[in-house]
């Protein structure tokens, strides 16, 4: 098949990556693969793939998020337009409301028959102009995928949409236990010098809870005075300004200092990322809402014991015996869990019975679901 994937951002989040690694196991299976992708600062992804990449020119937008995103979709319109004058593909699909926005605009101008989309999560826009892209990024596709029970579910309840399911995987090339020298230089260039360290990848954002984690980690620090926490990540569309203003006024009543006991790298690149994991003891995610949450199984899959909120989707593909479960809004059992995953003989446990996830989700057998599913759209 010549197959056209589409995502909203060369910066890693979980549909990015999700992008990536299927784009990359499709190839694998045979297929003639294409990779289009909003590129802001025309870096790319910061690594190699083995199919074609076509960075769609993103320009400077207004910082109002319905202008912004409206610009965005024009600019993949435009940029997949002229694309599309001299090549053709069977399936097109989007990872995000804005690329689907934009295939739904080039098939009503005849560019294309029919296109697909994965719906990772929907959002409570206030924005009626945001609430309608991402209605017709749900209506509009000629078929819907999603990657866990729980937006299965949700899909149907709100969109009476019926989404097969497609797996998400872990690269295990990429993350693994096994020290790298590049470990060192990462601590030593990150300033990770305490111990012990817990990390959390996502940034700082309300669906992260940022905030109650920030509470949890003070608690924590009292008995670990040394201890740092490793915010990784933060690439994102949206302005959180108030959130993250909220946030540093809380560390100074917290009296946790960025650069020292709290340390915010920002996005890293791939190996860097990799190594970070291998630099921590703990990996802890109470986020309040997610579409899978790849980064958990990444963490898995450097060796570390997880905390996770106690709700789906983390409940469909883990067990009490693979994760430690907290309340998201509770930071005092969040810092019981904490301290906890830090005892030798639970964090050994939790680590030994997670492993088994690893051959459970993997990019190709989620690529072998996609092709069964294209399939679908390819039959007469």
């Amino acid at each position: 098949m010549q197959i056209a994937l589409l995502t909203y951002s060369t910066k890693p989040r979980g549909s990015v990556v999700h992008t990536l690694e299927l784009a990359t196991a499709l190839h694998h299976a045979g297929h003639s693969v294409s990779v289009f992708a909003l590129d802001k600062d025309n870096k790319g992804f910061g690594r190699s793939l083995p199919c074609t990449y076509h960075p769609i020119p993103a320009n400077p937008a207004p910082s109002d998020i319905d202008r912004l995103i409206q610009q965005r979709i024009q600019e993949f319109i435009k940029g997949l337009s002229t694309h599309l004058q001299t090549q053709t593909y069977d399936i097109f699909h989007a990872q995000d409301c804005i690329s689907a926005n934009a295939l739904a605009e080039l098939r009503q101008q005849g560019f294309l028959q029919s296109f697909v989309r994965t719906v990772h999560h929907i959002e409570a826009y206030n924005s009626p102009y945001l609430r309608s892209c991402q209605d017709r990024s749900i209506y509009e596709p000629d078929l819907c995928l999603c990657v866990s029970d729980y937006w299965q579910q949700q899909l149907f309840m709100s969109y009476q949409i019926a989404a097969p399911k497609v797996t998400n995987g872990v690269n295990r090339d990429r993350f693994t236990s096994v020290k790298s020298p590049r470990d060192t230089v990462i601590k030593q260039q990150l300033g990770i010098t305490g111990a012990p360290i817990f990390l959390t990848v996502g940034g700082i954002e309300p669906r992260k809870n940022t905030l109650q984690l920030a509470k949890a980690f003070a608690q924590a620090r009292t008995s670990l005075p040394n201890t740092q926490l490793v915010i990784a990540g933060g690439a994102t569309l949206f302005d959180y300004q108030a959130y993250r203003d909220e946030f540093f006024v809380l560390l100074k009543h917290l009296k946790l200092t960025v650069g020292e006991s709290i340390l915010l790298p920002g996005v890293l690149a791939d190996d860097d990322l990799s190594s970070l994991y291998r630099s921590a003891d703990t990996f802890i995610f109470p986020s309040v809402k997610e579409g899978w949450g790849l980064v958990v199984l990444e963490a898995i899959a450097s060796g570390l014991p997880t905390i996770v909120s106690h709700q789906a989707p983390f409940t469909e593909f883990l067990t009490p015996e693979q994760t430690l479960f907290v309340q998201p809004d509770d930071p005092t059992a969040i810092a019981q869990a904490m301290l906890a995953s830090l005892q030798p003989g639970v964090a050994k446990s939790l680590q030994q019975h997670s492993q088994s996830l690893l051959e459970t989700y993997s990019w190709s057998a989620s690529a072998a679901l996609h092709l069964q599913h294209y399939q679908t759209l390819l039959r007469p």
